[in-house]
């Protein structure tokens, strides 16, 4: 007779501890919201607001951002007044997806726009994205 009584059963338990689980996930969730955020690229604009549908760029999209000051980004990479038709030809020479996204601050004059996108067309673009905001209803 054993001392535990009739009840002692020294087998496998057979029940799931999901605590340890569920403390890991909340902590890959805690960091999965924090830097969320911070993965975001590009360059901060103040961007327009239009009545359009959301549009989701593709992978490996281009996006060609021009800040308030007038500063020309390609992605996160600055580059010089003057170069954006020739960079973009020189990125787009072996993709047979020929896609680029355009940010222009809202502050930035209409002509510096139109000059832009004249650059993105001049580079063999053939279609050209323009990312906005949400209009407020």
């Amino acid at each position: 007779m054993s001392m535990g009584g009739q009840n002692d059963h020294r087998g496998m338990m057979a029940d799931i501890n999901v605590t340890p689980l569920v403390d890991v996930m909340l902590v890959l969730l805690v960091i999965f919201m924090v830097t969320a955020p911070m993965m975001q690229q590009g360059v901060q604009v103040n961007l327009p607001k239009a009545d359009t549908k959301a549009m989701t760029p593709a992978e490996e999209s281009v996006v060609v951002t021009v800040d308030k000051s007038g500063k020309t980004y390609i992605n996160k990479d600055q580059i010089p007044a003057g170069e954006l038709r020739n960079r973009l030809s020189a990125i787009f020479v072996s993709r047979a997806k020929k896609e680029v996204f355009l940010k222009a601050d809202a502050g930035v004059p209409y002509g510096e726009v139109v000059k832009a996108m004249s650059d993105i067309q001049g580079a063999g673009i053939e279609r050209l994205g323009m990312v906005t905001e949400p209009a407020a209803r």
